[in-house]
């Protein structure tokens, strides 16, 4: 009889079986791939196969967010941080692996762990024993079904509308300014206001920039009007978005007393501040064009992006709504949720979260309670974005990023910052690592 039940086989759920059975729990883990089914993403029905690309991004744990969480991840004993490394070929600093042998690798060890049963089935519906749900973004329609029946079919979303989101203190607020529409309400937009011929050269950039393609299993998904992408909107005709999300209506600007000619207006995305999402400018524009299009914005010159827009299938949950802070669903607290289908975003970030929901899972099989590491760590500040921090009703996957942990107490130049919330993260998570084995040792006892 096992312990804990993981259902799918991805980077979440094959880190969360690691850290289970590493624990001395008993796991079964579900995989469909290689049971008769097949999803329209994978070609194989190797473990922690990656399907869209070899990197894990930065390997920089000195400036970059991602590198920092995969030094706190291999600081926890990660197995998808160990694979990556073993089969880890030349990108400068970035993590690329080859693809082939690194879900060989997890295979291969998930597979030889006394403590893990693979069984090649299936999971249509949710149980009552302990269970970590960890099917990524094309969750099988049975099993999606399931959940929304217990969520609220609300709550589970299966078209990812993804606008930019903008680094707070990047923002030139000499040409923006704080304001709500009509001044109803607090100074709750950033607004980036537009003459007529920045609008008009805005929106033929639109129309020229080079998109990304859908996928195969995306081609008949349709568009909903609520998230349409921006480019769409321009092709629609040149004053399309002066009535939609670029309306300059009701915002005074500051510097000539009247409204702009067109207004790009960016909401705040967490608790703290630091994070600005773009309204409306969902897109399939590819990365670069996005960059150096909406670089063009007034305001928006020298923007830096925590996470760049896009549109495509998925299926994640609610999760600040749905889940505790240990990742638990609040209605069925033997359920845990990991991986894409809390919102996170990325293959490094899904591996993360199913080590944290099987940590946290571990200890409460032991009679035990982990303490969630903290906000100001990559870790920490991923998990607090999924629990909680996030908005639930504007709820949408995200990379980590530095804007997710809390500002720092002091100011430091440009230069000095992504090295000081490192030097924070590092010390803060040492001490996390120190109580949590202390958790870890007394429930084993």
């Amino acid at each position: 009889m096992h312990d804990i039940h993981i259902i799918g086989g991805g980077l979440a759920g094959s880190e969360a079986a690691w850290q289970l059975a590493e624990a001395g729990l008993k796991v079964r883990l579900s995989e469909m791939r290689g049971g008769g089914d097949m999803t329209p993403a994978h070609e194989t029905d190797a473990l922690a196969e990656m399907v869209c690309s070899n990197s894990f991004r930065s390997d920089d744990a000195d400036n970059n967010a991602v590198g920092l969480l995969h030094q706190e991840m291999r600081r926890m004993g990660s197995l998808i941080m160990a694979e990556a490394d073993r089969a880890r070929v030349p990108a400068g600093s970035a993590l690329a692996v080859d693809r082939g042998v690194f879900a060989a690798g997890v295979t291969a060890a998930l597979a030889s762990h006394p403590n893990i049963a693979i069984v090649r089935e299936r999971i249509d519906a949710l149980s009552d024993h302990p269970t970590i749900i960890a099917t990524g973004p094309l969750t099988g329609s049975a099993l999606a079904e399931s959940i929304a029946t217990e969520t609220g079919r609300d709550a589970l979303a299966f078209f990812d509308a993804i606008a930019p989101i903008v680094h707070g203190d990047s923002i030139d607020m000499s040409v923006a300014w704080k304001a709500a529409r009509w001044n109803k309400g607090g100074d709750d937009y950033i607004n980036c206001p537009l003459t007529r011929d920045q609008y008009g050269a805005f929106v033929a950039a639109l129309n020229a920039g080079e998109k990304m393609p859908f996928k195969d299993w995306e081609r008949d998904t349709p568009y909903f009007e609520g998230c349409m992408p921006i480019e769409v909107m321009a092709e629609r005709g040149v004053e399309t978005l002066r009535y939609g999300p670029l309306k300059g209506v009701g915002l005074d600007e500051p510097r000539t007393g009247r409204w702009p000619y067109a207004c790009v207006q960016l909401r705040q995305d967490n608790a703290s501040a630091t994070l600005w999402n773009i309204v409306g400018f969902q897109t399939k524009l590819k990365h670069a064009e996005q960059v150096r299009i909406f670089r063009t914005i007034p305001g928006l010159e020298n923007a830096e992006f925590a996470r760049l827009g896009g549109i495509h299938r998925n299926s994640f949950i609610r999760s600040p709504e749905l889940l505790d802070r240990e990742l638990r669903l609040k209605s069925r607290p033997k359920i845990r949720f990991a991986g894409q289908i809390t919102g996170c975003e990325g293959y490094v970030e899904s591996a993360a979260i199913g080590l944290a929901a099987a940590r946290f899972a571990a200890a409460e099989a032991r009679g035990g309670a982990l303490p969630a590491p903290p906000p100001t760590t990559a870790l920490g500040a991923l998990l607090a974005h999924i629990t909680g921090d996030a908005n639930p009703a504007t709820f949408q996957p995200m990379n980590v990023n530095f804007g997710l942990m809390p500002p720092l107490p002091e100011r430091f130049r440009k230069a000095d910052r992504k090295k000081a919330y490192t030097e924070r993260a590092r010390g803060d998570f040492g001490e996390w690592l120190t109580l949590a084995g202390a958790v870890r040792t007394l429930v084993a006892a």
